[in-house]
């Protein structure tokens, strides 16, 4: 579309609206009726540790929804010069999973509990061996039936309980629905009916802790919806809440709310059944659409949803780029110093250029990212930790190459219990996130990590908001079309990427570091002990 053409889409609202509530930023993306981001806004925030629980305040929820709207707004006003009055469609999705428990007068009982908690060991365990079925700390049924054991004051009253994106839409079009991809990591779904697991509901429904309580888990979970379907619209109410200047019209048609994951799975086109993808950022996953189920339960590997309701492999780890960014932080304050001024892109640009000047297992440094616990290796508390022999190579280059090695070590840790127990492997990975947008090197190191090719398409840097607006394109009218099918013919015909293979020594120099690094564990797990936060 040209500008004239544009400025006519958003007058007439042929627009739709994808908003991500990410780990570390939360982004507005506008999209045209051709899939092309025509504005865009965010706001940066971060997780606060709050009497030992990861938390965003809620009010900041809406204050981050809220900027990222005006500035995407205001961005229409400035380059089309068009007020945004209209849109025909809206998708809300966020970091997946968390606890958000209400009243039936909708107060909120406790303070957000996001995925990045590691305190539902006890009731992940139970429910896992309840169910056959593995149960992550940071699902929803996880923290509800943690705050049981718990014997915790709120739970009496709680009337709903929800993920962040299910919240959202909730306030926007007063639906209280999820997406199947985020409803799967609410509760178990199954897969033949496409709603929760009924005999698993029965279960939890049966345990001795639960039943002396009033509600029942059938009437306090959101309903469950498969990608395509409208699940409300957005109320008067909802457009003031998102357009505090007041301009936004009611009427939008809202899509069912997915997470991180599920948005990942679309904007970069593997939702078909043997494709796979990888998002990175504060946390990490991948994500393989299986064609049969797994033989055993595992602890470390997930199933969850795509947005169309196919069972999925997912390998969810809690820590992936936190640490690059702070010692990218600390490489900004000394150039600073300097007097010399580089915009985050230039910065990561010359840091991960030095990594092509590494030697191929990191100069023997050895790197844990870990900002918060971490379930695949099992270590309870995050302390991030740099250890080097007196014999290592230590210079700018291995430095880099050790903090991706770490980004990426629990996700190959968890992928080699799929290829190597499951025998489930995939031809190709789709990678998306920030760490790619400096091209090559990360997406090497990831291809290195895992020894299999890795393609990276032309939105890897913004797929998650973009994918939302996908799906509620995708809701508004999909003409019938199975959700893969709409991908492949309708929004990736002609897709941009590019696809690197494992090198021979990358792979060997790999997977000595990964020797290192887990026969450095006890070690990583000892500064969690011994050093107090």
């Amino acid at each position: 579309m040209n500008l004239v053409e544009i400025s006519k889409a958003i007058e007439e609202g042929k627009i739709s609206l994808g908003i991500e509530l990410g780990s570390t930023n939360i982004k507005a993306v506008l999209v045209t009726e051709d899939f092309k981001t025509i504005a865009s806004g965010s706001f940066n925030w971060e997780n606060q540790y709050v009497d030992n629980i990861w938390t965003y305040p809620i009010d900041q929820v809406w204050q981050g929804v809220q900027t990222s709207y005006s500035q995407m707004a205001a961005e229409v006003q400035s380059k089309y010069h068009q007020t945004l009055k209209k849109i025909d469609s809206i998708g809300i999705s966020a970091m997946m999973h968390g606890y958000l428990a209400f009243d039936n007068k909708d107060n909120l009982l406790v303070p957000f509990r996001t995925w990045r908690n590691n305190i539902t060991a006890d009731a992940a365990d139970a429910l896992t061996k309840e169910f056959n079925f593995n149960i992550p700390q940071r699902w929803c049924v996880a923290h509800l039936y943690q705050a049981v054991l718990n014997d915790e004051d709120h739970v009496k009253d709680i009337d709903f309980i929800t993920t962040l994106a299910g919240y959202v839409t909730w306030k926007l079009s007063g639906a209280k629905v999820l997406g199947i991809g985020d409803a799967s990591g609410a509760f178990p779904i199954d897969e033949n009916t496409g709603t929760y697991n009924e005999e698993m509901l029965e279960k939890f429904s049966k345990l001795d802790k639960v039943q002396k309580y009033d509600w029942n888990i059938k009437d306090i979970l959101p309903t469950v919806e498969k990608a395509g379907v409208q699940a409300g619209k957005l109320t008067a109410e909802g457009a003031k809440l998102l357009d505090t200047n007041g301009n936004l019209e009611a009427g939008s048609i809202i899509a069912p709310p997915e997470g991180d994951a599920g948005t990942g799975m679309v904007g970069t086109n593997s939702v078909r059944k043997r494709t796979g993808n990888i998002s990175v950022g504060t946390s990490a996953f991948s994500m393989v659409v299986l064609e049969k189920a797994m033989k055993n339960v595992h602890r470390d590997i997930d199933i969850v949803m795509t947005p169309d309701g196919s069972p999925v492999a997912m390998v969810h780890v809690n820590n992936c780029s936190s640490d690059i960014n702070a010692w990218a932080g600390l490489f900004s304050e000394f150039a600073a110093r300097l007097g010399v001024n580089l915009t985050p892109d230039k910065l990561y640009e010359a840091l991960f250029l030095e990594v092509t000047k590494a030697d191929p297992d990191a100069g023997g440094l050895v790197n844990y990212s870990y900002q918060s616990g971490e379930n695949i290796t099992d270590i309870k508390a995050g302390r991030p930790l740099f250890v080097r022999t007196p014999n290592s190579n230590f210079n700018l280059p291995n430095f880099i190459q050790t903090q991706l090695y770490a980004a990426f070590a629990p996700l190959k840790i968890g992928m080699n219990i799929l290829s190597d127990e499951e025998n489930i492997k995939t031809d190709v990975m789709i990678a998306q996130g920030g760490l790619f947008r400096t091209q090559v090197v990360a997406q090497q190191v990831l291809a290195n990590a895992l020894n299999i090719p890795i393609t990276v398409m032309g939105n890897a840097g913004e797929g998650g908001p973009w994918g939302m607006a996908v799906l509620a394109m995708y809701a508004k009218d999909n003409g019938g079309q199975n959700l893969d099918d709409y991908l492949d013919h309708k929004v990736f015909s002609n897709p941009e990427s590019m696809t690197l293979s494992p090198e021979p020594e990358g792979v060997k120099g790999y997977e000595e570091f990964t020797e290192k690094y887990v026969a450095g564990l006890p070690v990583e797990a000892q500064a969690g002990d011994s050093i107090k936060d």
